[in-house]
């Protein structure tokens, strides 16, 4: 669970993103200020994960706030929920990192949306604990990123469904650096071996995904497939430069 804070000076408004909060899954309604003097204090308590912070309270502005609460809690994440438009406004808050910046009034289509993504680009972040390049652009560029997938999914060969290629690759990066058979990886899937492979074949062919021999005590090597960047026995090896 998500813990949210409300910092809204209208307490009308601040009940009506309550209710919105109330419709969606995966957050918890933990605190609510209707000023920034509450706001930093109900921070301090350290059990917000998300702000939903105002501009125009009757102490300070809420754009004010934000050099202050990256410094003291840079853990909190921020969505600006405000009737200001103003250029200096909107400067500051990507400047300081804020995650999203509603306009009032707010929809709860708009709310739901950004409450969604928030949810989904938190839950990327928790979920990678390495990164590269392909994983960088999809926090930094998630458009030209979704762009890119459609292009990716219309260009699949024959055999390669778009679903079932992403649920390898997650099992793939889940799996750090334990490998898997094609065997265990179609019991995983609920597919033969065959299908397995060849799906793992093709990331490989993609530079997604490598390969070794591994010998055990008896018996013949078995192939081991690896997300690419993930460590193999202590050691990180490319192996489609052999």
């Amino acid at each position: 669970m998500i813990n949210v804070a409300i910092a809204e000076d209208d307490f009308r408004v601040a009940h009506i993103h309550e209710q919105f909060l109330d419709k969606l899954e995966g957050i918890r309604m933990v605190d609510k200020a209707l000023n920034a003097t509450q706001a930093m204090e109900l921070l301090a308590k350290g059990k917000t994960d998300l702000i939903l912070l105002d501009n125009y309270m009757p102490d300070e502005c809420g754009a004010s706030l934000l050099p202050a609460i990256r410094e003291r809690f840079a853990e909190v994440d921020i969505i600006m929920i405000t009737a200001a438009a103003d250029k200096e406004v909107v400067e500051a808050a990507l400047h300081y990192g804020v995650m999203d910046y509603l306009i009032k009034p707010v929809t709860f289509e708009r709310f739901q949306h950004a409450i969604r993504n928030y949810l989904e680009k938190r839950a990327f972040i928790k979920q990678n604990e390495a990164y590269n390049q392909t994983i960088i652009d999809q926090l930094f560029h998630p458009t030209e990123l979704k762009a890119s997938k459609k292009e990716e999914c219309d260009s699949l060969p024959k055999g390669i469904d778009q679903l079932t290629l992403g649920k390898v690759e997650e099992l793939l990066q889940n799996n750090s650096g334990n490998g898997w058979t094609a065997e265990q990886m179609g019991e995983m899937m609920g597919a033969s071996r065959t299908t397995a492979r060849r799906y793992l074949e093709y990331l490989i062919s993609r530079g997604k995904a490598k390969a070794e021999l591994e010998y055990g005590m008896v018996g013949r090597p078995e192939r081991k497939y690896y997300k690419i960047g993930n460590e193999v026995n202590g050691r990180v090896k490319d192996f489609q430069k052999r």
